[in-house]
């Protein structure tokens, strides 16, 4: 089962990272200013994630695939990381779609 870590970045703002159940990073937030609106940011991935149209793929200068989650308003959500080919940017989706909806939410900024 996949899980939704809640962390700071340097700059102070909250972002999250969803993890599938081996431990790997599939999507990666945007900075958020409060640890509300970045929650919020989680549920809209829970949410979004089952609609295919809301998936955005893309093409690196370098040929690489990666992804974009998008929420109603056409906001980016979530970036994945770089795939090596279109196959396995799709595998990464579908890992997204399957690991959202169940996913635990990890606090590290409580640690």
């Amino acid at each position: 089962m996949g899980k939704f870590i809640i962390s700071k970045r340097k700059d102070s703002d909250f972002k999250f990272n969803l993890k599938a159940g081996n431990g790997q990073v599939i999507l990666t937030s945007q900075g958020y200013g409060s640890k509300s609106s970045c929650e919020n940011g989680i549920e809209s991935v829970r949410t979004n994630s089952q609609d295919d149209s809301k998936f955005e793929r893309n093409t690196a200068k370098d040929g690489r695939c990666y992804f974009n989650l998008k929420a109603g308003n056409g906001q980016i959500i979530g970036t994945s990381q770089m795939y090596e080919s279109e196959n396995g940017m799709e595998n990464g989706i579908e890992s997204v779609k399957n690991n959202a909806p169940g996913a635990s939410i990890e606090d590290e900024t409580l640690l």
